[in-house]
């Protein structure tokens, strides 16, 4: 029997539901479906085990064609799968299947249920613009808020930065007396420990160079933005992106002119998101060419789908700048949050972690 978490049966409850539908509609900032805009589906474009499957809509039928097969589904069909699938997934947790979902699926020989994770895209739909009369293929990255908290960047080795630390010789003794610091908020009390013998804690560099290059593709000074934005992450009550950029625009630690009120942390923060969500990740090279050519598929609690697409960049910027956080990875698998010494110098390693 398939089996999945509630994620990967997300990705299946999504393919079912905008077929059923034969309609997407964009969503606001925060989160809200856009009821008097929508793109009509003219089809969806999946890859299965390394083959483009196509579900065409054609009035009340779902034609689905791959280059071995075709097959002719009711549109009501996957309707009320959709409506099952729903129910399963709330009700359900840890892995699990459904005989009568699975046997939906191979009527139309669906045997997968996760798009590969090398890729961005995990489905691709043609839509028809009413507004210009045009049709796009784009494509989309699905987060389902019917399990855990979704991820917009993975926490790794390469996501941690390395902050130096001055003002301060610890002795071996006193190294391992703050290493030792096992608390429900490990890291952060380690920092103050460090701090409370009247040191400094800057930015020196990426762990890898690779994602401090994509960085500076972006913005030439986003390692060093991001740099502070996780350093009060650690050291402040603040989480959630828009309240951590808000506070270093009021710091202004780069020293930007902003007696005009221009907003060049958040606008470069945005921009850093939009990247992430559409492409880059942080152990490749970045090339500032998008994997994901639509944008985000968002399946909401009650199963509504909502979509933030590039072509509403700014509705898009919106909802990942207000729907955002850090969260703290686990140190020990990641190695972070440890003092430690180089020769005369001390330092530290912070990891950078973006949930929705």
């Amino acid at each position: 029997m398939l089996r999945g978490n509630k994620g990967e049966w997300s990705e299946v409850y999504a393919l079912f539901k905008l077929l059923g539908d034969g309609k997407l509609y964009p969503g606001d900032k925060n989160l809200n479906k856009i009821t008097n805009l929508f793109f009509p589906i003219i089809k969806i474009i999946k890859n299965e085990l390394g083959i483009n499957c196509e579900y065409t809509i054609d009035g009340d039928l779902v034609i689905i064609s791959n280059i071995y097969d075709e097959f002719r589904i009711s549109v009501d069909d996957f309707a009320s799968n959709a409506v099952k699938l729903l129910q399963l997934i709330k009700s359900q947790e840890g892995t699990f299947g459904d005989s009568d979902i699975e046997n939906f699926m191979h009527s139309f020989n669906s045997r997968k249920l996760k798009a590969k994770s090398s890729s961005k895209t995990d489905i691709r739909i043609v839509i028809h613009d009413l507004r210009i009369g045009q049709t796009a293929d784009l494509g989309f990255s699905i987060k389902s808020e019917l399990g855990g908290n979704s991820t917009l960047l993975n926490a790794g080795e390469t996501t941690n930065f390395i902050y130096k630390i001055t003002g301060y010789n610890f002795s071996n003794a006193e190294i391992d007396l703050i290493n030792s610091i096992s608390t429900g908020s490990k890291i952060k009390d380690r920092l103050n420990a460090i701090l409370r013998q009247g040191t400094k804690i800057n930015f020196f560099k990426t762990n890898k160079e690779v994602f401090g290059n994509n960085l500076i593709l972006i913005d030439s000074l986003l390692p060093d933005i991001l740099a502070e934005i996780v350093y009060n992450f650690y050291t402040t009550n603040n989480s959630k992106i828009i309240d951590l950029t808000s506070h270093i625009h009021n710091l202004n630690p780069l020293k930007y002119d902003i007696k005009f009120s221009h907003n060049f942390y958040e606008y470069k923060i945005k921009k850093f998101l939009i990247d992430i969500a559409l492409g880059m990740m942080p152990s490749k090279i970045w090339q500032g060419i998008y994997d994901t050519t639509g944008g985000h598929l968002i399946i909401k609690r009650n199963g509504d789908i909502i979509c933030y697409h590039i072509y509403n960049r700014n509705q898009f910027e919106d909802y990942l700048f207000n729907n955002t956080k850090l969260d703290t990875a686990s140190s020990t698998r990641h190695k972070f949050g440890i003092l430690y010494k180089e020769g005369d110098d001390y330092f530290i390693k912070l990891n950078l972690q973006i949930r929705f």
